[in-house]
């Protein structure tokens, strides 16, 4: 009973396991039926959306290519058009190029043939110029020279008093608007001058001190001497001892290392030989000290500090008795106030002006003078070639720049005016004979004299040799040889008078 039961039981597990096996088999086909089904449906689905992008990017495709076709249909058409007008401007410059060739042949023609009669009437007046040279046997030159000679007798009068009423015109405008401008720059400067040349004084606490100075056997002022390079002069004068030499550097230099000796006490050779480089010290800072005070007080930036010491250099130097430093900047001054008045460049003419003897600091150690050693000077430091040509422009005749003009008469100017410089006795005479010797040269001259000291001359000619005319000429001639020959500062006026005198006696 057991052993079927357990049979039973294993027939029913088996056949339990089969049933299960055969359900798992058809769900499991249903599903594979079912997933088939659905891919089978996604591939259609897939197929027909991809029929219909197809369908779609065709008729996309066919409007592009429609539009493209329109595009270029209208640009040939536009093309086209543009082919044409091209056709018809060239054919319309070719009729325009032929019509300028036919006219340039013309033209052509009607040269060659106006050449021809230009040189048959050249050909026809030379023969009737030779007739008439022939016939009047004298040249074209010759006969030039008659006609005007013949004018210039026949009519010197008129041309005389044609000339002077044209230049008194032109000369009082001219006159009232210099006198105007320079009367105004020289109201805004005022200045003291300079009295010592070649000598300095200095003075002394006592006459005993006299002795100290010479020391014994001379030995003392020997050698202040040899160390300075000036000349030491004692005499009777009280209280005061004399420092002569031509540099007003060096006998700066024997004045201060005197003075320092007198302060300290002991003078003795070597004594004096430590105060003379203390003094050379001294005065060193006092040239760059003076050169900075100068381009301060004219307000004058950017100058290098080698050159404002070289420029200090000038308040030691004198010409004519005039300091130069002084002078310089008088002269900046001046020249300042003219530029603004007509339109100069007044920076250009200020620092010109202020570096235009600036070559006079060092003409006693360089070889040349002073306008060239100027002009290398600034050069070396850099200055611009309108500022550097002043230092050449203000000694010439005929200045090149309007700003080197303007230097030129702002320097004659400050060395013109009553007091700014002085000569020797000597040196005045020299001076006037000289000018009236150069007056005196011309032929027709009758009397010379020099006035004003010097300032002017006046010129008597002999009336028979001299008419108007030639004395208008004679008087640009003196003026010309004196601007030629001569140094002088400022200007000299050259006044020419010819006289007639007639006389007869009634008897």
């Amino acid at each position: 009973m057991t052993n079927n039961l357990l049979i039973i039981l294993s027939l029913v597990f088996v056949l339990g396991i089969g049933f299960g096996y055969v359900v798992r088999y058809l769900i499991s086909k249903r599903k594979t039926e079912t997933a088939e089904q659905r891919a089978q449906e996604m591939i259609e689905d897939a197929k027909r959306k991809e029929k219909e992008i197809i369908l779609e990017a065709k008729d996309k495709a066919l409007k592009i290519i429609d539009e493209a076709k329109k595009e270029e249909k209208r640009q040939k058409e536009e093309f086209d058009k543009q082919r044409r007008k091209l056709e018809e401007r060239e054919s319309l410059f070719d009729r325009k190029l032929l019509e300028l060739e036919d006219k340039f042949s013309q033209l052509s023609k009607k040269e060659h043939s106006l050449e021809k009669e230009r040189q048959e009437i050249e050909s026809i007046k030379k023969q009737e110029l030779e007739k008439l040279q022939n016939i009047a046997q004298m040249s074209k030159d010759e006969a030039l020279e008659m006609l005007l000679k013949r004018v210039e007798n026949e009519y010197s009068e008129d041309i005389m008093n044609r000339i002077r009423k044209l230049e008194k015109g032109l000369q009082e405008e001219y006159d009232k608007k210099a006198k105007h401008i320079l009367v105004s720059a020289m109201e805004r400067c005022a200045s003291s001058v300079a009295v010592e040349t070649t000598i300095s004084s200095l003075t002394i606490p006592n006459d005993d001190m006299k002795g100290r100075i010479i020391g014994k056997d001379g030995r003392n002022i020997k050698t202040i001497e040899q160390l300075t390079g000036v000349e030491i002069i004692v005499d009777d004068t009280p209280e005061t001892i004399f420092i002569s030499g031509f540099s007003p550097i060096r006998r700066q230099l024997a004045k201060l290392a005197l003075e320092k000796l007198m302060v300290d006490g002991r003078i003795h050779p070597g004594r004096i030989e430590e105060m003379v480089e203390a003094a050379k010290v001294d005065l060193a800072r006092d040239i760059r000290q003076a050169g900075e005070e100068a381009v301060y007080e004219l307000g004058i930036v950017g100058l290098d500090p080698k050159l404002v010491q070289i420029l200090g250099r000038l308040k030691y130097r004198t010409s004519y008795g005039h300091n130069v430093l002084q002078h310089s900047k008088e002269v900046a001054y001046i020249a300042s106030f003219i530029a603004a008045e007509i339109g100069a460049d007044v920076s250009v003419a200020k620092k010109g002006g202020l570096l235009h003897d600036i070559g006079k600091a060092l003409d006693h150690e360089v070889q040349g003078g002073h306008p060239q050693i100027g002009y290398d000077i600034m050069k070396k430091f850099g200055l611009p070639e309108e500022i550097a040509y002043i230092s050449l422009g203000h000694h010439e005749d005929n200045p090149k720049t309007l700003e080197a003009v303007v230097v030129k008469a702002a320097d004659a100017i400050s060395g013109a005016r009553p007091g700014a410089r002085k000569d020797t006795y000597e040196q005045y005479v020299q001076r006037l004979e000289e000018l009236e010797g150069v007056a005196s040269s011309f032929e027709g001259v009758k009397k010379v004299y020099a006035i004003y000291a010097g300032r002017e001359i006046r010129v008597f000619v002999e009336p028979e040799q001299i008419d108007d005319l030639t004395a208008k000429k004679l008087a640009k001639n003196i003026a010309s040889k004196i601007e030629a020959e001569l140094k002088y500062p400022g200007e000299i006026k050259v006044t020419l008078i010819r006289e007639m005198r007639i006389i007869e006696y009634a008897k």
